[in-house]
């Protein structure tokens, strides 16, 4: 992330000028360390030459639901205000909410709100749970332009997309960052189910690694080839369309990857013995799944392991986030050893 470094006592001065030019970018957290202050700035914007410009990690900017709930308090009752999932997904200037059944008959207002809560071009309403083979959800525009193409900024990476036509979470940002901070350079990886490329993106972004990114779905891998074309990549990226398992039967012969990435949580379970055969020795598996605990991730990947004559070092667990209550997307990283 692109931001401005200025000494803490000129911080709240140059966060002023920033903002008046509207150079500040406010989805993002200021973030002070050793005596300086650095303030997220417009990557697109030219910036004056007096401030100095660096790279660092800064913390989304979360939106809290109160802001939200207070645009409709004459809408609402405080009953219906407590009912409402105020949760809602923000992917370019495009916002995705998910509103109660009974609350529909007001999405119109809900939708309104939205829009001038998070200064967004778009609003969108879930119409159902991602569904199909190539892992779609039902949207109704509620608010704002009837425009599901949007470019959504991550990590210093652009990806394009259609909403509708294709699946992405913007709140794995921290997840994908997480993995492209743990890859070397020179990894050969496999991305089994890319979608538009956000893991292969934000890698080849910052690390040189060769990566095979492979999905079901045609749009994805259409915006997949729009986001390397969008996007100056250390990296690179070879895509393929279709099902993982006649892909690697048609292009894997005898190739071997030292990272694997498994992010389909619903379904990967399913493609562990193939993942165990395409993997290097010692490589890692980046392995996901919905579940209230990673005992049943582990002994997946222990049982699809020991069926090849491997053994498993599990090198990381953490809970990604909140899919339902009591279930959790969680995320379990496990290094591959051949027991020969």
């Amino acid at each position: 992330m692109k931001a401005v470094k200025v000494p803490l006592k000129s911080l709240n001065d140059t966060r002023k000028a920033l903002m008046e030019k509207k150079l500040m970018n406010l989805d993002y957290k200021i973030k002070t360390k050793d005596n300086y202050g650095f303030i997220p700035i417009n990557e697109e914007e030219k910036i004056p030459e007096e401030y100095e410009i660096v790279d660092i990690d800064l913390e989304t900017l979360k939106r809290y639901p109160k802001n939200f709930t207070e645009l409709l308090k004459d809408v609402l009752t405080i009953e219906e205000i407590e009912e409402l999932k105020t949760s809602f997904d923000i992917i370019g200037d495009i916002v995705i909410v998910e509103i109660p059944e009974e609350l529909k008959s007001k999405k119109k207002e809900i939708g309104k709100a939205t829009l001038e809560f998070t200064k967004r071009k778009s609003v969108f309403m879930k119409k159902s749970a991602i569904h199909g083979t190539i892992r779609i959800r039902d949207l109704e525009l509620i608010a704002g332009e009837d425009n599901a193409v949007t470019i959504h900024k991550e990590h210093g990476t652009r990806l394009k997309l259609n909403v509708k036509e294709v699946y992405f979470s913007p709140r794995l940002a921290t997840e994908r960052k997480r993995i492209a901070d743990n890859v070397n350079n020179g990894e050969k990886i496999l991305d089994m189910f890319c979608g538009i490329g956000p893991f292969p993106i934000v890698i080849a972004k910052n690390k040189n690694a060769n990566i095979t990114a492979v999905d079901i779905n045609s749009d994805a891998i259409e915006y997949l080839d729009e986001n390397i074309r969008l996007n100056k990549l250390k990296g690179k990226i070879r895509p393929f369309c279709g099902d993982i398992r006649e892909v690697a039967k048609e292009n894997f012969e005898n190739e071997k990857f030292d990272r694997i990435i498994m992010n389909l949580p619903g379904l990967a379970f399913e493609f562990l013995d193939l993942a165990v055969d395409l993997i290097a020795d010692n490589g890692v598996i980046n392995y996901y799944e919905f579940s209230d605990s990673f005992s049943q991730g582990i002994e997946r990947l222990q049982k699809a392991a020991h069926k090849k004559n491997k053994k498993v070092e599990i090198l990381n667990t953490r809970k990604v986030k909140s899919s339902s209550p009591g279930m959790w997307h969680v995320s379990i990283d496990g290094k591959i050893i051949d027991s020969n």
